[in-house]
């Protein structure tokens, strides 16, 4: 999968700006706080998931526009694609792809992958739980049809049983408890499917999670992933009637994939408590791996791979085993001074100054 050309509109800093990209390497250079991220995040954005930085649509929107638009020309299975969007600040998004409205901007996964290594990636080890969830569901987004229609469905659900929670208040009536064992049934068996993809994602990401790990520390380690619920102990719908008296206290959902994580342990040891900033770096990384060559195994396509000032972060000898690691993919590699270690060399290089393209 190769993304030929960017055009992006009104999305934050960037008034209107138009680039070609390698189909290998491409390194945009500026200074911090020009628009280098902003471009990384519009081209992220065209996989339909939403931006990385965990941004709103009204944070993209240039201040003073209502809409902001991207535009890319993706080449994948030797065919050209269009890729539309239009963000609106103050209502619902939309995509098209080859002038064709999609029905849920998820669905232009089916075009578009792409992996993102950035700084904020640290907390992907030592972080919230979502983080960790969010990884596990890009992978799954991406690679499987039945698992993005199957989780639109349960936050869908969610939301509609959270709302009756929170209306019911402590003391609900017959009909709002006969309403809630109708959302019980369907949460939980959409619950189910989302944990069980989950659970088996965690098992195939381990191997290469473990082999990218022992080369980018250069020694060998034992780094093991696996799927933590406590509810799995018992069916959903056990736990959901279980947990019943008490989402009704507190007016939310306590119980469910929404509520999981993925545990990681490096030498048996809990990574997010135990392990060092350098190891939980190391970490992140791998995990990024293994999920760039989950995806292009299960997909078939090499996802377009982003590198976000992450060789800012690193000490020398980490940054160029981490060159040594990365895939065969198009790559697109941000730096504030243009120096980046030997290997990743832009074979385009593109300039960014108060969100324009300018002369070198």
């Amino acid at each position: 999968m190769i993304v030929a050309w960017l055009s992006i509109e009104n999305f934050r800093n960037h008034r209107a700006t138009k680039l070609s990209l390698d189909a290998q390497r491409t390194l945009v250079v500026g200074p911090n706080g020009h628009g280098k991220t902003n471009l990384l995040e519009a081209i992220a954005l065209l996989d339909g998931s939403g931006s990385f930085r965990g941004a709103n649509a009204e944070t993209l929107v240039r201040s003073g526009c209502e809409r902001a638009f991207v535009r890319a020309e993706v080449r994948r299975d030797r065919r050209a694609h269009l890729v539309e969007m239009e963000i609106a600040a103050g209502g619902r998004s939309r995509a098209q792809l080859n002038g064709q409205r999609v029905r849920s901007l998820r669905d232009l996964a089916e075009v578009v992958s792409t992996v993102v290594f950035c700084p904020a990636d640290l907390s992907i080890a030592a972080g919230a739980p979502s983080v960790r969830r969010e990884l596990l569901d890009s992978v799954l987004t991406v690679t499987d049809r039945e698992y993005r229609a199957t989780r639109l469905d349960f936050e869908r659900i969610l939301r509609q049983r959270n709302n009756l929670l929170k209306q019911a208040g402590h003391r609900p009536d017959a009909e709002a408890m006969t309403t809630l064992d109708v959302w019980d049934a369907q949460l939980a068996t959409t619950g189910e499917v989302i944990a069980r993809r989950r659970e088996a994602l965690c098992s195939a990401l381990t191997a290469p999670a473990g082999a990218a790990y022992d080369q980018l520390a250069g020694s060998a380690a034992d780094l093991r992933l696996s799927y933590a619920a406590e509810w799995r102990h018992h069916t959903l719908a056990e736990a959901l009637a279980h947990a019943r008296r008490d989402d009704l206290r507190r007016g939310t959902t306590t119980v469910g994939p929404h509520r999981d994580d993925m545990t990681i342990c490096l030498d048996g040891l809990p990574a997010r408590t135990h392990a060092s900033q350098g190891e939980q770096r190391s970490i992140a990384l791998a995990l990024r791996l293994a999920q760039h060559r989950c995806t292009a195994q299960i997909s078939q396509v090499e996802p377009l791979v982003l590198l976000d000032d992450v060789f800012s972060e690193l000490d020398e000898g980490r940054a160029l085993r981490l060159v040594g690691c990365l895939p065969g993919a198009q790559i697109v590699v941000t730096s504030a001074t243009g120096h980046v270690p030997p290997g990743i060399e832009g074979h385009s290089h593109v300039h960014i100054r108060d969100g324009e393209v300018v002369p070198a």
